[in-house]
């Protein structure tokens, strides 16, 4: 079964595999308690789902809750989210999800699109606080990169039989169709991803991470096969917006030793980009149009369609539009983030995330200034993260993610703030307070 959107589909490898995540995610000891969710991420597609009175269960949501009956049974709640100001990153999520539900909710007036922004919100306030939770210091970072590498080994290997065969091993799971999208001689893995390119965006943004494992003389052989695994899994997505974030990535990690200098990186960048936007005949943001790896790239459609996002400001600034359509051929389809956060919840909400967006990069940039020469190791792992923020942000310029790469843009966001916390915690004094616990454009009728 291809197409599970909105309708019960759980086969028994499904049921057996989300069963036993969820018991291991019970019982195991608290720095190997993302085990289940990566392994989730990495071998079940989003087609394994329930509905509930309308509700829709993914396997990863339904393992969400077994996450948060976890910390409430044990009490780790307490000792992970103390009690406290907000930390910049929490309180920028809090309001980004908020300004999400009643912008959404004002723009379709219906029962239905608030109980739809309530799944963004379980989705994007529950992923993210389990794994603040869940992952408090350093040596739970690394942890958990170990983990990403341990298992997308597996994945790469079934990306490559992919390759070499045209037929998806995971289609058996449902959500995913069974023989390789072929476009222009390139075939086109996804393996359990929702789409070859979100396939690709999940190698991309691994990239990174496994270069700051490797830098952290640990575990070097393993840090060393993910990151041929994640170079697998990027390349044999075939999708050319992933390979180009990549590059950012790994330009990001090279500049590791212009570190203290980024301020003037920043204005360099930036200036540049304004220089070309003066300069070129089109908006800069034709750029999009000009790059490709592979053959068959839409660049084209993402720069006409931030094209006409600026153009049509006055149509969705305020809380968003109901539809793109009548934008211009193929504008229906929203291939970008930011544009799509826009049409969904206007200026306020997009702003929002971009505001998330940066103040991770700020708390990447705390971490690496703390701690001076002692603490090299956990700057270049923080450096590390700070690419891979990179890359998912230029992975958004080409696609929303409307599958399990959610989880691993939650999980660097909650990384990002305890490492931007303070190394404090680390060396045994009290860590600064950080919680007190108090996809695609779609009609408000689609389910949450």
């Amino acid at each position: 079964m291809y197409a599970t959107d909105n309708t019960t589909f759980i086969n028994g490898v499904g049921l057996a595999f989300g069963l036993l995540m969820g018991l291991l995610m019970l019982a195991l000891p608290r720095r190997l308690a993302l085990l289940p969710v990566i392994a989730m991420v990495c071998y079940v597609t989003m087609g394994q789902r329930v509905m509930v009175l309308g509700l829709n269960f993914t396997l990863i949501r339904i393992l969400l809750l077994f996450g948060m009956l976890r910390v409430l049974a044990r009490g780790e709640w307490r000792d992970g989210l103390r009690a406290g100001p907000l930390l910049p990153v929490d309180r920028t999520m809090l309001w980004w999800v908020l300004a999400s539900i009643a912008t959404y909710t004002l723009l379709w007036k219906t029962g239905e699109a608030f109980v739809n922004r309530l799944g963004l919100a379980y989705d994007a306030l529950g992923l993210y606080f389990l794994f603040r939770v869940l992952v408090r210091d350093t040596d739970d970072i690394r942890t958990v990169l170990r983990l990403f590498a341990w298992l997308t080994i597996p994945l790469a290997l079934c990306m490559l039989l992919e390759k070499a065969t045209g037929r998806n091993p995971f289609a058996a799971l449902g959500g995913v169709p069974p023989e390789t999208l072929l476009r222009e001689g390139v075939l086109r893995c996804q393996g359990p991803f929702a789409h070859p390119i979100l396939a690709g965006a999940f190698g991309s943004a691994l990239l990174p991470l496994f270069a700051g494992l490797w830098q952290q003389r640990q575990s070097r052989l393993l840090a060393l096969l993910g990151l041929a695994s994640a170079a697998v899994i990027a390349s044999t997505a075939g999708s050319s917006g992933p390979m180009m974030a990549a590059a950012i990535g790994l330009v990001g990690l090279w500049l590791w030793p212009m570190r203290r200098h980024m301020r003037a990186v920043r204005w360099a960048l930036g200036l540049g980009v304004l220089g070309l936007h003066l300069a070129m005949q089109a908006p800069v943001w034709f750029l999009l149009a000009r790059v490709g790896v592979f053959g068959g790239s839409t660049g084209y459609h993402r720069a006409i369609l931030i094209d006409h996002a600026v153009h049509h400001f006055p149509d969705w600034w305020l809380i968003g539009t109901y539809s793109t359509a009548h934008w211009g051929f193929h504008m229906f389809d929203v291939t970008n983030q930011y544009v799509l956060i826009g049409v969904q919840g206007g200026l306020v909400t997009l702003l929002l995330f971009v505001t998330l967006i940066v103040r991770g990069f700020s708390a990447v940039g705390r971490a690496v200034r703390e701690g001076g020469d002692a603490a090299v190791a956990r700057q270049r792992l923080a450096w590390a993260l700070g690419a891979s923020l990179a890359v998912h942000a230029a992975n958004y310029m080409s696609v929303p993610y409307f599958d399990q790469n959610i989880v691993c843009w939650y999980l660097l966001l909650a990384m990002i703030a305890t490492l931007g916390r303070g190394a404090p915690a680390e060396a045994g004094r009290a860590p600064a307070p950080a919680f007190a616990p108090a996809a695609r454009l779609q009609p408000a009728g689609g389910h949450p």
